[in-house]
């Protein structure tokens, strides 16, 4: 069976964004002085074949901890459907 997971890695709360930053002046230049935050991540999707959605999620686990976020810098959240 062919699962969609979805993958969202975000900076941690306590760290800088700098291209949050970046957006953030832009917005306030542009006159959208009414967004008070920006934070930029990654967002994810990956087919994985597995024989349950346990599998799928065990198997994107593994890839979000090994490959695509770096736990010192960034949180993850994985969605399966």
């Amino acid at each position: 069976m062919i699962f969609t997971v979805q993958i969202k890695v975000m900076p941690l709360k306590d760290l800088l964004d700098p291209q949050g930053k970046a957006v953030m002046g832009g917005l306030q230049n542009l006159g959208l002085n009414t967004v008070t935050d920006v934070r930029i991540g990654k967002h994810i999707d990956l087919q994985i074949e597995a024989d349950t959605k346990e599998a799928a999620m065990a198997t994107a686990e593994d890839a979000a901890k090994k490959l695509l976020a770096n736990p010192v810098m960034e949180v993850y959240e994985i969605t399966v459907s």
